[in-house]
């Protein structure tokens, strides 16, 4: 049987050769007039945007899985999916590939043509020549010999050819995906739907949420989608949402989720992990709104209510100055009130490193302009934040400015510092920077171990460049998850 099943598969494979090299030709000769196409759309639909490069790249992925068999999966087709430059080159290159691919198989098809025809007129008795030989039927046979070899060439030549083009197509049609995508892009292959998307169930939260961790809404009845449940030993773990057109076809789609049950349980569990890190960074921004709310209100109570007080003393004792007349009593009304007076500002001074009024009532800009006056260094402003920002992102970029020329101030020993703020495409940086001696290292002290934490705490990361000698940098960027920065 095995040497039966040999023979037959032997047999079979010139036909598979010669029913390959015609869909290489086919593929070559709809190439050229495409590449030109190409030449001409690619610019008009970057400017309409993803949406239209994708259906370009989908187009030439049909063409080429059909006529060469690449076997390339199916994209994720959805307007946000940005094409990138190695995709785009690969539209554009398709003109000269095409045209390359199809000089060089044209010459050993020009020959067998030559060929063929002209042993076709030696059997027919043409009686027109090749060379100094008359043609006949002789030499139409011998002519019928040597075509046999320039197509075993041609045939190579569109093989041949046909693999490298089906191996350039994977590299330039294929976007970088995840393990999670290629899950998905199988599945969109094998039941083909190119915008089939996979929901994962976790059972903790009682929802379904992509790869990404973000919750997922299934489609309902009377919608364009459908979704299918998928279950692994009993226990549900994915929904594939597909075409509603295939529920016509269920058993196909449950074969294709039976195929990938397995990998489809190992992508749950990195969902659900991602689903995790986004609950711990949203509770670690919490705590850190919390504690900035709590600095808030501590800041209004101490103003609203001791330092008025304060305040209020200051003026009576003020009062009752004038209205005594006694030498020492004077005296010691005067020492009282200077005391007071020293109170008054220590606390304002501490309720400003509580949480700075002018922070919450004017915004970052006027509030780092106001701890640069007060610094104890000069300090060279570059600021380019306009407009507000996010309470959460504010606040941490006004304590790492304030805690960093705290720290210049302390134990730099600087002569000149430089604080530059930008708040461009809804990131903050800071930088802080002195002519000190440097040597700062978070391990060693709390302040600076504090603001990595609160920097972290927002997604964002703090970078301390100290050496010996030469001064120090701080660096920060925080990004802002709110939509309007």
């Amino acid at each position: 049987m095995s040497a039966l099943a040999g023979t037959l598969e032997g047999r079979l494979a010139p036909g598979q050769r010669l029913l390959g090299a015609a869909r290489t030709a086919l593929f070559l000769v709809i190439g050229v007039p495409l590449g030109v196409v190409y030449l001409v759309a690619v610019p008009i639909a970057a400017l309409a945007g993803p949406e239209a490069l994708q259906r370009l790249l989908e187009v030439e992925r049909v063409l080429v899985n059909r006529l060469l068999c690449a076997r390339i999966p199916a994209p994720p087709f959805t307007p946000d999916v940005a094409v990138d430059r190695r995709q785009i080159g690969f539209l554009v290159a398709k003109l000269p590939i095409t045209v390359g691919a199809a000089v060089f198989c044209a010459v050993p098809a020009a020959v067998l043509a030559e060929l063929v025809a002209r042993a076709v007129q030696g059997l027919a008795g043409g009686g027109s020549y090749l060379g100094p030989w008359p043609l006949s039927t002789v030499v139409g046979l011998v002519l019928v010999a040597l075509a046999v070899p320039a197509l075993v060439l041609t045939v190579g030549a569109l093989c041949g050819v046909a693999s490298l083009i089906a191996r350039v197509s994977r590299r330039g049609l294929r976007a970088p995906t995840t393990a999670s995508a290629t899950v998905r892009e199988a599945l969109a292959e094998r039941l083909g739907d190119r915008a089939l998307a996979i929901a994962y169930w976790l059972p903790e939260r009682e929802e379904f949420v992509d790869e990404r961790g973000d919750p997922v809404t299934l489609p309902g009845p009377g919608s364009a989608k459908a979704w299918t449940a998928v279950q692994h030993r009993g226990s549900r773990v994915a929904a594939i949402i597909h075409d509603a057109e295939l529920q016509a076809r269920p058993e196909l789609v449950e074969a294709a989720a039976a195929g990938a049950v397995l990998a489809l349980d190992n992508e749950r569990l990195k969902a659900d992990l991602h689903a995790r890190l986004q609950e711990l960074r949203a509770s670690r921004r919490r705590i850190v709104e919390a504690i900035a709310e709590g600095r808030r209100q501590l800041e209004r109570d101490l103003h609203d209510g001791v330092q008025q007080r304060l305040v209020s003393l200051s003026l009576d004792l003020q009062l009752l100055r004038g209205r005594t007349d006694d030498g020492s009593s004077l005296e010691l009304l005067d020492a009282t009130i200077a005391n007071l007076g020293e109170a008054l500002d220590e606390l304002r001074d501490f309720a400003r490193g509580i949480h700075p009024p002018m922070l919450s009532e004017r915004g970052l800009h006027p509030a780092l302009e106001a701890l640069a006056q007060r610094s104890a260094v000069p300090v060279e402003l570059e600021l380019s934040v306009d407009g507000r920002l996010p309470r959460e992102i504010e606040s941490a970029g006004y304590f790492v400015v304030a805690e960093a020329l705290t720290n210049v101030a302390k134990y730099a020993r600087a002569t000149h510092a430089r604080v530059s703020a930008s708040g461009a495409g809804g990131v903050l940086v800071l930088e802080i920077a002195d002519d000190g001696v440097g040597g700062a290292d978070p391990a060693r002290g709390s302040g600076l171990r504090g603001l990595l934490d609160r920097v972290a705490a927002l997604d964002g990361e703090l970078t301390i460049d100290s050496p010996v000698g030469h001064g120090t940098r701080v660096r920060a960027v925080i990004p802002s998850t709110d939509p309007r920065a």
